[in-house]
């Protein structure tokens, strides 16, 4: 490959024999029906081989297609291009006095890779992303497009993909009406004696942030919708001052805190678009159990904290609403997810996620399709009770892989 593709982080270098940024659907259904093996990348934020097709593959990139964003006002729905990133789909919803009803924590992710993978933003009642989509159009092995729909009996197959279905063109999405909210920041949340339930019933999306360093939390950032009751939060003292979750970084890259009221899509993420959050030298880890087991999840990290500790720098804990994706790491079951920004370093940290992936094994947890894990694929059927229905979608649409790489495959054998 003459030229070099990497991830956000710069720590993955895709292999492919070539690369193509099609400008047009009917130019990207060719280059997809005269390719032996083809993967799309998103954003590239991604920190394992799930976007990689291979020496002999083909890597396409959506990037360059029209960047398309359709709001329909009286139905609230948005058709938004397979390339387009939640900052500009966002901000053109909002212009329109309508809103998502989530987002992640980066504004700056592709819309259909993150769904794709299961990436989600926080709150008790809130899915993840994929929950918000309710059509798919994608170009299959052969060049068709293809529209999958809720209602149709393979839609639960449809969002998180993992790619291996087809290259998405375009998706449509549920809105709400536009909405206000808050962003208050306490710190020094400790962890004994800790309610989570109560802690993240307070408000609409709750995130913990430690680096483990001590058993406590060092901040909390609780997102307040301005049309519903102020939050009474007992546990710890309230911030007086900005700041980031990465202990150290500039807390100008994030979204406004100090319960200054603002847009939900200034608010919901915790990085402001402007800004890239960080410099990107990190390697990143997730994990999503049941609910109910999330206090015990903690005391089980707590006590290796000693090894998380030197290759952190900083852990996050959110709730997930359960959805119905069949991949979707939050299927059927309410979620807490424990997410791991780690040092850029993979020979110091992959041992330390291995004894991460130790202690919470006794909680069932499902790591997130675009981070860093070593669960093996073995237990993958266990975990994902639909993993066999998704392998038969998958035949059906691309009889001869053509979208399957290592990964996938891999996932597959589950």
């Amino acid at each position: 490959m003459a030229e070099t593709v990497t991830n956000w982080a710069g720590n993955i270098t895709y292999t492919a024999k070539e690369v193509h940024r099609p400008r047009s659907v009917e130019a990207l259904r060719s280059l997809v029906a005269a390719s032996a093996r083809v993967r799309v990348l998103g954003s590239g934020h991604s920190f394992n081989r799930i976007a990689d097709p291979g020496n002999e593959g083909v890597l396409l990139s959506l990037a360059e297609l029209p960047q398309i964003v359709e709001v329909d006002t009286a139905a609230r729905t948005v058709r938004v291009a397979g390339g387009v990133r939640y900052a500009e789909l966002a901000a053109t919803v909002h212009r329109h006095g309508l809103a998502l009803p989530n987002m992640a924590s980066l504004p700056h992710i592709s819309v259909a890779g993150s769904v794709a993978t299961g990436t989600h933003g926080s709150g008790d009642g809130n899915g993840p992303l994929a929950s918000a989509v309710r059509e798919v159009e994608l170009v299959t092995a052969g060049g068709e497009t293809v529209t999958l729909a809720r209602g149709d009996a393979r839609f639960g197959g449809a969002v998180t993909n993992l790619g291996a279905l087809g290259a998405v063109t375009a998706l449509t999405l549920d809105l709400e009406p536009a909405f206000d909210v808050e962003q208050h920041v306490y710190v020094g949340l400790p962890l004994a004696g800790l309610d989570h339930a109560a802690v993240t019933a307070t408000a609409y999306s709750v995130s913990l942030f430690t680096d483990w360093r001590e058993p406590r939390f060092n901040h909390v950032w609780v997102k307040r919708r301005t049309d519903r009751p102020l939050p009474d939060f007992p546990w710890a003292a309230p911030a007086t001052e900005a700041v980031h979750p990465v202990p150290g970084m500039p807390a100008v890259n994030c979204t406004q805190q100090s319960g200054v009221p603002g847009p939900w899509h200034e608010r919901l993420p915790h990085f402001r678009a402007e800004f890239m959050p960080s410099s990107g030298a990190e390697i990143q880890s997730e994990y999503l159990l049941p609910r109910p087991h999330a206090t015990d999840a903690l005391h089980a990290l707590d006590g290796i904290r000693d090894v998380i500790a030197p290759v952190l720098q900083i852990c996050e804990v959110r709730t997930v609403a359960a959805d119905e994706q069949w991949l979707s790491p939050s299927y059927g079951r309410d979620t807490v997810a424990l997410h791991f920004t780690w040092v850029d370093d993979f020979t110091a940290v992959l041992p330390v996620v291995r004894l991460v992936e130790e202690a919470l094994e006794a909680f069932a947890p499902r790591p997130h399709w675009g981070k860093v894990f070593t669960v093996p694929s073995a237990g993958f059927r266990d975990r994902y009770p639909r993993l066999d229905d998704f392998r038969a979608l998958a035949d059906a649409l691309d009889p001869e892989e053509k979208f399957r790489n290592a990964f996938v495959r891999d996932v597959l054998r589950g």
